[in-house]
């Protein structure tokens, strides 16, 4: 069963990440084999339209096409594609845009320059194949991006299910799972009945009631057979591997996906009288929609009106009943097929369906009927015309019992290990949608129509386990001797990394956690706290969701007692909802490390003089920290910060902070007359670190040089210095900023970075040779890749 995540949560949608989510599926038996985005990695791709497509003059197969991109001037762009021709929609990969690690720079192709790539699907990731550009819609807005405006940012699961789990072959299934595994609202399709529009009828007759003891049918007419399917139906069938056909037959295939219920509609025309539901005659043939002309076993169970079959029931349609591109009346099937009934016959005969595979293993029994409407109103919507009344034939007493299943508490206890209270396995049977009724500590449980894998006492057991989760349920480890546990070299606890920053100059404060809304809106940005049901205080009525405000609140009490040199941080909890809104388990309750250091960098002496701090003093402090890891440093906005003087903070990629200096407002509004530099971080970053790593010390001595780089104005050292490390031969040891210079001799809007190398073996002493090959690489690596120049 393959789904879309995107589909899946217009459905339900728990605070979980894609990996997360496959996770809680895998564990609860709804084993995640394949997990994949449904396209390459790209960005700067976006919808654009060819306004004009001329021959190149100097190739026969290229294109010199004229581009709307939405970027305020036509675009020139040269395309190979066969398919490129004025009027056409398609993505367009701008100049800087990245497709799966293939960069997309300005260029001359056979002298004609070009500023982009039109894209096909392939190049887009979406398709194996491609035989020119991908067309997109003709309302596909110029300039938004591709993977928005396709619904690219998805994920696509493909689950293995076990035979007892049939109700999940359904992206309804799948919900109510996750829904009841997360205790997450649940939003299921609207499946309203569609009122009559006129009176006729076709006749049902059950002739083998207990195979088939439902069967319901519409006729709708006047419907155009050859309406476009749309673009969001075609998207979410593609996303679950079944190809669009015509918008009949896919929204058939929409309805069993959705729900669960496989659908078949006939071309009414070509039916005469009533529909059978019978045994086939002897002798009888049936051409089915695949071609293959099949004589059915006794057994088999035939859909069939006064003259012929018509279908294999609960198996595939039959080729002269079917619908055409021409159908203008349908005849419209929703039925109950017994599991039995079905079973095994598609592979006697060499062949599967969709709908076998879900009939031979249990669809709900109830669901024919929602199902019926729900595929009325999408064919109403998609392709016009009335339906008429719902016919239904019933054998009641033929409907699979769901006879009541009685739990004991003790047996509860004693399969699982664990003490769960009589209240708690009432709320699990809740959520599963169980109808359960108390008998002293027994529960009596009537399963919904749709779990036909609920039967006895231990299915109720495995529900309990599934819901709790396997990995809450104990393991009791055997007693033995008290023994000191080894204390890791690598791990460290907080007490320690208090002491750091202690070292560091820096005074512990410890704030309240409730705060003012002001301060979440002026330092976090945030316009919605977490706030208080009864605070303390009118200014204490929201949860904080950083550590900032209470570290300006402690520098405005020391300047107002004349206190010129503030170093203060916290190690604090905060308080925050996540990206919906919604709060999750309460809330997200992250720890986190803030230190804020204001006016004089050193006390007063009269050996040094004065100055106040700034953010290099700051950021030493906080790579002390971290060390012996080595932290990233990239130019990040943030609210409370000044805009030209901020950072966010990264370790192995990952973003665990910011630094900079306070927002000029922030430091005017509380009149703290000099800027303070902070930097807030996770706390949890701190307490791993890296074990010490022997490594030899040279007897022989180092070689010193110093490289010079003109660069660019705004471009960052730290990206020059990370380049110039990634590609430095084996005898370079460290590569270090020494000097910045911009003025006389440095051309305007350029600067000099001054780096110092330091080379050395350990086994013998260097030679001339090696250092200046070593040097040129550098300085090669730096003109061509890094937009330097050495200085002269």
């Amino acid at each position: 069963m393959q789904f879309s995540e995107l589909w899946l949560r217009s459905f339900v949608s728990p605070a979980l990440d894609s990996d997360a989510l496959g996770h809680l599926l895998t564990m609860a038996g709804l084993e995640v084999e394949e997990q994949d985005g449904v396209a390459a990695v790209f960005s700067k791709v976006v919808v654009a339209q060819i306004v004009e497509a001329e021959k190149h003059p100097n190739a026969d197969k290229l294109r010199v096409c004229k581009v709307d991109a939405g970027q305020g001037e036509l675009l020139q762009i040269v395309c190979g594609a066969p398919n490129a021709a004025a009027g056409l929609k398609i993505p367009c990969a701008l100049v800087g845009a990245d497709l799966a690690g293939f960069g997309i720079k300005a260029a001359k192709l056979r002298g004609v320059e070009s500023f982009g790539m039109l894209c096909s699907a392939k190049e887009l990731g979406t398709s194996d194949e491609s035989s020119g550009l991908l067309v997109l819609p003709e309302d596909a807005p110029i300039g938004m991006d591709v993977r928005e405006y396709l619904s690219l940012d998805d994920t696509l699961f493909t689950i293995k299910l076990t035979p007892n789990r049939a109700d999940c072959l359904s992206l309804t299934g799948i919900a109510r799972e996750v829904a009841a595994l997360t205790a997450s609202p649940l939003t299921l399709p609207a499946c309203e009945p569609v009122a009559a529009a006129h009176a006729d009828v076709r006749a049902i007759v059950l002739d083998a009631p207990e195979a088939c003891p439902r069967y319901s049918g519409r006729i709708i007419r006047g419907v155009n057979a050859k309406a476009p399917t749309p673009e969001w139906m075609k998207q979410r069938l593609a996303r679950s591997g079944i190809r669009s056909i015509s918008a009949l037959v896919d929204v058939t295939n929409y309805v069993m996906l959705e729900l669960g219920q496989p659908l078949h509609a006939f071309d009414n025309a070509k039916l005469n009288g009533a529909i059978h539901v019978r045994l086939p005659n002897p002798g009888e043939q049936v051409l089915l929609l695949n071609g293959q002309t099949i004589t059915p076993a006794a057994d088999t169970l035939l859909i069939a009106d006064e003259t012929r079959a018509l279908a294999l029931a609960g198996v595939m349609g039959g080729e002269d009943s079917g619908i055409t591109l021409d159908t203008t009346d349908l005849f419209l099937e929703s039925a109950f097929f017994a599991p039995d009934a079905i079973a095994g016959r598609a592979r006697a005969y060499g062949f599967s369906s969709d709908a076998s595979y879900r009939f031979e293993r249990g669809v709900d029994f109830a669901l024919a009927g929602q199902a019926m409407e729900r595929a009325t109103r999408l064919i109403l919507d998609i392709c016009g015309g009335s339906a008429g009344p719902v016919q239904e034939a019933l054998a009641a007493d033929k409907l699979p019992a769901r006879a009541p299943i009685r739990l004991r508490a003790a047996r509860v206890r004693r399969v699982l290990g664990i003490a769960l209270t009589a209240d708690c396995v009432a709320e699990m049977f809740e959520r599963l949608n169980l109808t359960v009724a108390r008998d002293g500590e027994d529960f009596v449980v009537t399963p919904p129509s749709y779990r036909f894998d609920l039967e006895i006492e231990e299915d109720l057991i495995e529900e309990i386990a599934r819901l709790h989760g396997y990995d809450n349920i104990p393991s009791v480890p055997p007693r033995g001797p008290i023994s000191m546990l080894p204390r890791p070299e690598a791990k460290r606890d907080t007490m320690f990394i208090r002491r750091l920053v202690a070292g560091r100059e820096y005074q512990e404060v410890i704030n309240f956690a409730f705060v003012d809304e002001a301060w979440e809106k002026d330092f976090c940005g945030n316009a919605d706290p977490v706030r208080l049901a009864n605070p303390i205080a009118s200014q204490m009525s929201v949860m904080r969701s950083s550590l900032i405000g209470g570290l300006v609140a402690n520098v405005v009490t020391n300047r107002k007692r004349q206190t010129n040199r503030v170093r203060v941080f916290e190690i604090g909890r905060c308080f925050a909802r996540d990206a919906a809104g919604k709060p999750v388990d309460g809330f997200h309750q992250p720890v986190r490390l803030a230190a804020l250091a204001a006016g004089f960098a050193r006390p007063e002496q009269w050996a040094e003089t004065s100055r106040n701090v700034d953010f290099f003093d700051v950021k030493a402090d906080l790579e002390a920290l971290l060390f012996p890891r080595v932290a990233e440093f990239e130019r990040a906005a943030h609210p409370a910060l000044h805009p030209g003087r901020s950072a966010r903070v990264l370790l192995d990629g990952r973003a665990i902070g910011f630094i900079g200096e306070l927002h000029p407002v922030w430091v005017q509004r509380h009149e703290l007359g000099t800027a303070p530099v902070l930097f807030e971080i996770e706390l949890d970053v701190l307490l791993d670190t890296v074990t010490p790593a022997y490594q030899e010390l040279s007897r022989f001595p180092a070689v010193t040089r110093d490289l010079a780089l003109v660069v660019d104005q705004d471009a960052a050292a730290a990206i020059l210095l990370k380049g110039l490390q990634a590609v430095a031969p084996a005898i370079v040891q460290r590569i270090e900023l020494f000097d910045q210079y911009q003025g006389k001799g440095v051309e305007p809007n350029r600067k000099s970075l001054a780096f110092r190398v330091v080379m050395q073996e350990t086994q013998r002493t260097l030679e001339d040779v090696e250092v200046d090959a070593a040097m040129a690489a550098l300085t090669r690596h730096a003109e061509e890749n890094l937009g330097a120049k050495l200085r002269a």
